[in-house]
C-alpha cells in the first residue's frame, strides 16, 4: 500500500485491515501519522508496518521489494501515492511536469515492476487515479496527465495479466475531504458541495469502501475498470 499513512491511504489501510489483511504501508515525508496508524491497526489485532519509501527513487523501491512481507507474497497491491501542486496549465514548466509524472505515474510503475514477482497468482491491484485524469484541469494539467497515463497503463496491465488470474482496477475519486481541499474558503467549500449531485464532499472512507469491494471475491469478474467515486460530480 503506497501512500498509506494519511488521507485516502490511511482510510484504505484501516479498511483492508478490518477485512483481515496485514498492512505494509509506505510514506515519504510524514512518519508520525504513518506510525500512529500502524499502532492503531496493531491494537485492533492485525499486524502492520510502515516503511519509508520515495517511489521516485528506484533504489528505495528495490529495497522495499526485499521486505520479508513482500517476499512472502502479495495478495493486494494498492498504488495510492501522489502529488498535486496546482499549477496553472499556461504556467506549467517541464521541471514541474517531470516531478509530477515521476511521482504519480512512473513511481507506480517502479513499484509494480519491483514487486511483480511477489504477487500471488490471483493478486488484486487497485490504482487510485482521479476524475481529472479523464476531464483535465486548467490548474492541474500535469496532475491530470499523470493520472490519465496511470489509468491507461493500469487498464493495459489488466489486459496483460488477466490470463494469469490477476485483476487490476482504477478508482477515480472526485472531491474528497483530504489535505488537497484543506485550503478551501467556506465559500469555495459551499461551491464544491453545490456542484455535487449528492450534495456532499466525499470522505476517504468512501474511497476505501470502493477499494475493499474491488479487491474482494465479490468483484472477481471486474478488471480493467475505471470506477468514478464522486457523488455524480462527473459522469464520463
Amino acid at each position: 500500500m503506497t501512500g498509506g499513512g494519511r488521507g485516502i491511504g490511511a482510510a484504505i489501510s484501516r479498511k483492508l485491515a478490518e477485512d483481515g489483511y496485514r498492512i505494509l504501508l509506505t510514506y515519504s515525508t510524514s512518519s508520525k501519522p504513518a506510525e500512529l496508524l500502524v499502532d492503531d491497526i496493531r491494537n485492533s489485532g492485525i499486524d502492520a508496518v510502515a516503511v519509508n519509501c520515495d517511489v521516485t527513487d528506484a533504489r528505495e523501491v528495490a529495497l522495499l521489494a526485499t521486505h520479508p512481507w513482500v517476499s512472502e507474497g502479495i495478495e493486494v497491491l494498492v498504488l495510492n501515492h501522489g502529488r498535486y501542486d496546482r499549477i496553472d496549465a499556461k504556467s506549467l514548466d517541464y521541471a514541474h511536469l517531470r516531478r509530477t509524472m515521476s511521482t504519480n505515474f512512473e513511481g507506480s510503475f517502479l513499484v509494480w515492476d519491483s514487486v511483480k514477482s511477489s504477487l500471488n497468482s490471483e493478486a488484486r491491484i487497485c490504482v487510485i487515479g482521479s476524475q481529472l485524469g479523464t476531464r483535465g484541469s486548467p490548474h492541474g494539467a500535469d496532475y491530470s496527465a499523470s493520472k490519465a497515463a496511470l489509468a491507461l497503463w493500469a487498464r493495459s496491465l489488466a489486459q496483460a495479466v488477466g490470463a494469469d488470474g490477476k485483476r487490476v482496477n482504477i478508482i477515480a475519486p472526485g472531491f474528497v475531504d483530504t489535505d488537497i481541499l484543506a485550503g478551501d474558503t467556506p465559500e469555495k467549500r459551499a461551491s464544491r458541495i453545490e456542484e455535487v449531485p449528492l450534495k456532499r464532499i466525499g470522505t476517504p472512507d468512501d474511497i476505501a469502501e470502493a477499494v475493499s469491494y474491488l479487491v474482494s471475491d465479490e468483484a472477481n469478474y471486474i478488471t480493467g475498470a475505471v470506477i468514478h467515486v464522486n457523488g455524480g460530480l462527473y459522469l464520463p
